[in-house]
């Protein structure tokens, strides 16, 4: 008998983008911090696309994720 309709690649690609994005929240800090601190203006050039890079995986990531709890909650256990 099956107690969950997920399969077990249901919940492996959950946690697999949950930790990407936390990475990528990470990475996000790590970009502003650095956009913080230079001063140069190729590296204020650099650290704003790196961040602007970094919020569209976030976004995307954000975007995978809900569709995978939205087609949870249509077909729950």
């Amino acid at each position: 008998m099956k107690l969950f309709n997920k399969s077990k690649k249901d919940v492996d690609a959950y946690l697999i983008l949950k930790e990407d994005i936390e990475k990528t929240t990470s990475d996000l800090r790590a970009a502003y911090t650095n956009l913080e601190n230079v001063v140069d203006p190729d590296l204020i050039d650099y650290y704003i696309y790196q961040a602007k890079a970094v919020q569209i995986r976030y976004k995307f990531l954000l975007s995978c994720i809900k569709k995978l709890e939205d087609s949870y909650t249509k077909n729950p256990l």
